[in-house]
């Protein structure tokens, strides 16, 4: 499996912050601290806006680092991704992306 892909299946590379994160690209963060801001209905702003990768070292947005469940399920269980979790097929919680992501599942079961 590729180092990018999150525990979830979606793919990190793809994600503004990883992009806005690796290219210096400050109007990036701009743009998705407003959308993620208004999405959440949360303060986020430009400087949250940085990952290197859920399941890479370094830093990572907040709600990467600490809020998503699924990466605190699989880092407790220790699964490289829910791919490799016996649960994966009955998993509610990764439903949640897999229902609206079908190339995250396509991602987890490759």
């Amino acid at each position: 499996m590729r180092d990018m892909i999150g525990y979830c299946g979606l793919d990190c590379e793809k994600c503004d912050a990883y992009l806005a994160t690796i290219n210096d690209d400050q109007a990036l963060r701009e743009k998705t601290a407003k959308l993620w801001a208004e999405l959440n209905n949360a303060p986020i702003l430009p400087e949250n806006i940085n990952c290197l990768g859920c399941r890479a070292e370094g830093v990572k947005t907040v709600f990467c680092d600490s809020l998503c469940d699924i990466r605190k399920c699989a880092l407790k269980r220790g699964v490289e991704t829910c791919g490799s979790c016996k649960d994966m097929e009955k998993c509610q919680t990764l439903a949640e992306i897999t229902l609206n992501n079908p190339d995250a599942l396509k991602n987890l079961k490759e």
